[in-house]
C-alpha cells in the first residue's frame, strides 16, 4: 500500500517579500519522511483571503493531510483561521476551550486578556485543538487540514504534539552515490536505472568542485534492499563513484 500523502501551505507576505526565510517546510518534510507520510507539494501564498481559501481547498482535495503555517496570531493580518473555516465550510467564533487555555496562560503571566489576544481563541466549529506548549495559543485540525503557527519554534512544538495522532506508512530511506562526472555523461544510465527500479525515487543533484563537474545521486524509497541493489548497480557502472 502506498504511503499517505501530504501538502503544505506556507502563509504570509513576509515570506514572499524575502523579509523572513521559511524554515517550517524543511522541518515538516524531515518529520513526515520519518513517519512515512509523503510530502508531495508545498505552496506559499500572501495574506490574501481568496488565495488562502483557494489553496486550502485545492490541497485538501488533493492530499491525505494538509499542514499550514502562519497567520494565526493576534494582529489584523492573521487571517488564516477565518480562511480555513471558509474553505472547509465551517463557522468560526471564540471557542470556550481555546479561551480557557489562553486565559490560564495570561493569568500565570500576569497579562491582560485583551481583544487582540482573544482573536487567537477563534476556532472553526468541529475543529480539534492542537496543543501549543510554547506560547499557549492553540492551532487546530479540521478535516484533513492542520493549522499551525509560523514561528518556527512554535510550529515545531505543535507538530510534535500532532504527529502521533496521524496515520503514517513506511519510513522513507535514502542513499547517496557521488559520481565525479557531468550529468550529461550519466543521464542515460540513470534513466535506465529509473526504469528498472520504478519503486524508487532517483534524483540527480549536480555540483562543481575544483573545476570539475559531478553529481550526487540520491536513491529514496521504502525498501532498503531495493535501494542497496540500485546503488550497487550504479557504482558498478561508474567505478570512480563514492557511496
Amino acid at each position: 500500500m502506498a504511503n499517505p500523502t501530504a501538502g503544505m501551505l506556507v502563509i504570509g507576505d513576509e515570506i514572499l517579500s524575502g523579509r523572513t526565510r521559511d524554515a517550517n517546510m524543511y522541518h515538516l518534510a524531515g518529520c513526515l519522511t520519518e513517519v512515512g507520510i509523503d510530502l508531495q507539494e508545498a505552496r506559499t501564498v500572501s495574506d490574501n483571503p481568496d488565495a488562502i481559501v483557494d489553496a486550502v481547498r485545492a490541497l485538501s482535495g488533493a492530499y491525505d493531510q494538509v499542514f499550514t503555517s502562519g497567520g494565526i496570531g493576534p494582529t489584523h493580518d492573521d487571517i488564516t483561521a477565518d480562511c480555513v473555516a471558509t474553505a472547509m465550510g465551517a463557522s468560526i467564533d471564540v471557542r470556550e476551550d481555546a479561551r480557557a487555555v489562553l486565559q490560564a496562560h495570561y493569568d500565570r503571566q500576569g497579562i491582560e486578556m485583551n481583544e487582540a489576544r482573544l482573536r487567537m481563541a477563534r476556532i472553526p466549529d468541529g475543529a480539534c485543538l492542537i496543543d501549543n506548549p510554547v506560547s499557549a495559543a492553540p492551532g487546530f485540525s479540521i478535516g484533513n487540514v492542520h493549522v499551525m503557527a509560523g514561528v518556527p519554534t512554535i510550529f515545531k512544538a505543535m507538530l510534535e504534539t500532532l504527529l502521533p495522532s496521524l496515520t503514517g506508512g513506511d519510513p522513507v530511506m535514502s542513499r547517496t552515490v557521488r559520481i565525479l562526472r557531468a550529468e550529461g555523461e550519466i543521464a542515460g544510465p540513470l534513466g535506465a536505472l529509473a526504469t528498472e527500479f520504478p519503486g524508487l525515487s532517483i534524483g540527480s543533484y549536480p555540483f562543481q568542485m575544483d573545476g570539475s563537474f559531478g553529481a550526487n545521486i540520491v536513491l529514496r524509497g521504502t525498501d532498503a534492499s531495493m535501494i542497496s541493489k540500485a546503488a550497487d548497480q550504479l557504482i558498478a557502472a561508474f567505478p570512480d563513484s563514492i557511496g
